[in-house]
């Protein structure tokens, strides 16, 4: 039952890692999005995405509700 669950979050991290690096290569500017907050220093940077953190949540939580309703019917 582990091992199941082990292979499904590994597919999971596959296919994220992958809509990211496609994000990327569109060059889409998530993580770069105003109301990002970005601070750099001298030696040290910190990176807060907040804007871009709703709108992923917006487009996955749409995603997942059409994915549910398709298949309950």
């Amino acid at each position: 039952m582990i091992g199941k669950w082990i292979l499904i979050f590994g597919v999971v991290l596959i296919v994220v890692g992958a809509a990211v690096w496609l994000i990327e290569s569109l060059g889409l500017p998530l993580g770069r999005l105003p109301g990002d907050i970005r601070m750099r220093g001298e030696g040290w940077s910190f990176s807060f995405p907040v804007v871009t953190s709703i709108v992923v949540s917006i487009v996955l939580t749409v995603l997942l509700n059409l994915i549910l309703w398709f298949f309950r019917r």
